[in-house]
C-alpha cells in the first residue's frame, strides 16, 4: 500500500488554488495539474508499505499543534509545479519530529529537507509560470491525515485512512 502524511486544505485554501490552476491553463501553461480533491500538503512521503499499524502509533505520538497555514511564492522542483507555504515553525518541526519518529520505528520515509509546499502541476511542459498573483487564502491546521495512494481507471486517487487532532 502506498502511503503518505499530509494536511488536507481546507475547501477555501482548495478553491483559492483552483482559481490559480485556472488562470495557469489560461495562460497557457501545461502540465499534469492536481485534482481539487488530491491538493494537500504532504509531512512525510513513506511509499510502498504494508506496516500501517506502525505508521498509526508514530502519529498517535506526536501531538498536533494548532497552526496556522497561508500561501507564499511559487516555485518548482524540476518539472513540478508549487505554491509555498509561509514558514510555519510549528508545521516544520512536527514535520522533523514524525520523521524522525517514523525512521526510529522502522518505517522508510523520504528524509529529505521539508519545504512546506502544495503541489499543483506534474510534468510541466514548456513555459514556465511567471508573475502569477499569490491566491490569499489560509487555515488552521488541527488535523492530520494519513493517506493510502492508489491508481484507479488511470487516475491518482488519495484515501484517508486514519487522523490525529
Amino acid at each position: 500500500m502506498r502511503l503518505f502524511i499530509a494536511v488536507d486544505l481546507s475547501e477555501d485554501m482548495k478553491k483559492a488554488l483552483v482559481g490559480t490552476m485556472h488562470d495557469l491553463k489560461k495562460a497557457g501553461v501545461e502540465g499534469g495539474y492536481v485534482p481539487k480533491q488530491n491538493l494537500h500538503m504532504t509531512l512525510a512521503f513513506i511509499g510502498e508499505t504494508q506496516d500501517v499499524d506502525s505508521v498509526r502509533e508514530v502519529m498517535k505520538g506526536i501531538p498536533v499543534e494548532k497552526s496556522r497555514l497561508t500561501f507564499s511564492e511559487y516555485g518548482n522542483f524540476g518539472d513540478t509545479f508549487w505554491i509555498g507555504i509561509k514558514g510555519n515553525q510549528k508545521i516544520k518541526k512536527y514535520a522533523a519530529d514524525l520523521r524522525k519518529a517514523l525512521k526510529d520505528h522502522g518505517v522508510p520515509c523520504d528524509m529529505s529537507k521539508f519545504e512546506p509546499h502544495v503541489t499543483l502541476i506534474r510534468k510541466l511542459k514548456g513555459r514556465k509560470p511567471e508573475g502569477m498573483k499569490v491566491p490569499s487564502a489560509d487555515m488552521t491546521v488541527t488535523k492530520i491525515s494519513l493517506m493510502k495512494s492508489e491508481q484507479k481507471d488511470g487516475k491518482r486517487v488519495y484515501k484517508e485512512i486514519y487522523s490525529v487532532s
